[in-house]
């Protein structure tokens, strides 16, 4: 299935000609976007942008082996 998702303030405008314009493919689905607000920004923010404004920033951290200390033995000569 795939979705054709119409901006709301864009939805007078073209809901109506992208339904007519998929009416014979069983395979496309016109909707229109009904969100308010990014659910995964806190309090309601619109971007990622206004998480880094209030000081929050994502963590990435490092999940590599930390490796051994020390450094490496000379290896052996072949004779």
């Amino acid at each position: 299935m795939i979705y054709c998702v119409v901006p709301k303030p864009l939805a007078d405008e073209l809901y109506p000609k992208l339904v007519e314009h998929y009416r014979g493919d069983q395979n496309v689905e016109v909707i229109i976007d009904r969100r308010e607000f990014d659910r995964r920004a806190r309090y309601g923010r619109s971007s990622a942008a206004g998480a880094e404004e209030s000081g929050q920033r994502r963590i990435v951290r490092d999940r590599r082996r930390a490796r051994v200390a020390g450094d490496l033995l000379p290896l052996a000569r072949a004779t």
